[in-house]
């Protein structure tokens, strides 16, 4: 790979924002969006990583929450106004966007609605036309006094069921236990049996929340748009809306890395990443130009601060080093070996940066 050919890609809440839009969106608007929110979170797990629904994918949860924020009163002019007022950057996120948008293409692919990333966007100087996100104009969307009242009941339902627990080594839907199995279909019933009838139905039908197999067709969106070729890739991730996109681009021979990933990217990703700052992102994306994915898994291999000495930008080794010692960035090569390790340590790690509510989130 040529320095110049190089392509940085990331997705934003996660590696970049400490947000997780949708949840707190849902956690203003709708009463008990806390539970309201992990409950379907869950659902879509299920969904997603064990029924395999088709034609269903990681993320879609931003389209099954809809009816229930339009219920509750979001309009797009709200749901902007929440989304600018309350971004939170992982600390140095700013000045690696520039970084790297200096050094190579560099693009956001993200799950999150369309008013959260535009407001960051804004707020960090960064091109929208490099921002891939879901689309909603919900003010389209007219619901009648007899729609909002159902779907108020239908809230209320949901949000006594039991939590959807998912065991760690569930493979299959008769994996989940007896009460987990029922409630999954009754949401199977509330979704695409009652809901998908109503006029609020259409949006299930017309949104395409873009995670899974719609952030994989965002990557070969951008190898054309750059006239690049998938192994000249880094992509930085953290959860199951990456799955399909690490695999696309582990398979084209370009390099995934987990960014506080949990479980699901850790299964998928070759690199794990811990940390508190961005700056690990920055030198990563300057390495991969340099010497590319297998100098940088073999610098994994056996991570270390002094072994960045002769190869690294002295600014960001310099930024690097005066981080406080308990802040210093893991970097790990993820293996078989230590897969089930690294999963325990990201997902915990994950929680202590970005708050336990959205850490334990698919």
């Amino acid at each position: 790979m040529k320095q110049e050919d190089a392509v940085f890609i990331t997705d934003c809440e996660g590696p970049i924002s400490k947000n997780d839009n949708a949840f707190e969106l849902t956690c203003h608007f709708i009463p008990d969006g806390d539970r309201f929110f992990t409950l379907i979170s869950r659902y879509d797990d299920i969904q997603a990583d064990i029924v395999k629904r088709p034609g269903y994918k990681p993320g879609d949860t931003l389209k099954l929450i809809l009816p229930f924020l339009k219920a509750y009163g979001a309009t797009n002019e709200k749901m902007k106004a929440y989304s600018s007022q309350n971004i939170l950057l992982v600390p140095g996120a700013d000045e690696t966007l520039r970084f790297v948008s200096k050094i190579m293409p560099s693009f956001i692919v993200s799950t999150s609605y369309e008013h959260y990333i535009a407001a960051l966007c804004d707020a960090i100087g960064f091109p929208k036309e490099n921002a891939y996100c879901t689309k909603v104009n919900i003010d389209e969307y007219v619901l009648c006094e007899d729609e909002i009242k159902r779907l108020k009941e239908l809230r209320k339902e949901i949000s006594e069921m039991p939590m959807l627990e998912i065991p760690e080594d569930a493979s299959a839907f008769e994996d989940l236990s007896k009460e987990i199995q029922h409630a999954v279909r009754r949401l199977d019933e509330i979704f695409w049996e009652e809901i998908s009838q109503m006029k609020a139905g259409r949006m299930l039908q017309e949104v395409n929340p873009v995670g899974g197999f719609e952030k994989a067709n965002a990557v070969k969106e951008i190898i054309e748009k750059t006239r690049s070729e998938m192994s000249n890739v880094i992509y930085f991730g953290d959860s199951i809306t990456d799955v399909d996109p690490f695999r696309l681009i582990r398979e084209g021979g370009g390099l995934t890395v987990s960014f506080n990933g949990n479980q699901y990217a850790i299964r998928e990703a070759e690199i794990a990443v811990m940390s508190h700052n961005t700056i690990i992102i920055s030198i990563l994306a300057d390495l991969f130009r340099k010497i590319g994915k297998e100098g940088i898994i073999q610098l994994a291999e056996e991570w270390s601060p002094s072994s960045l000495k002769e190869i690294c930008e002295p600014s960001l080794l310099m930024n690097l080093q005066s981080l406080p010692i308990d802040k210093t960035p893991r970097v790990e090569r993820i293996t078989p070996e230590n897969m089930s390790r690294l999963t325990r340590e990201s997902s915990a790690f994950r929680k202590t940066v970005r708050g336990e509510a959205i850490g334990r989130l698919g």
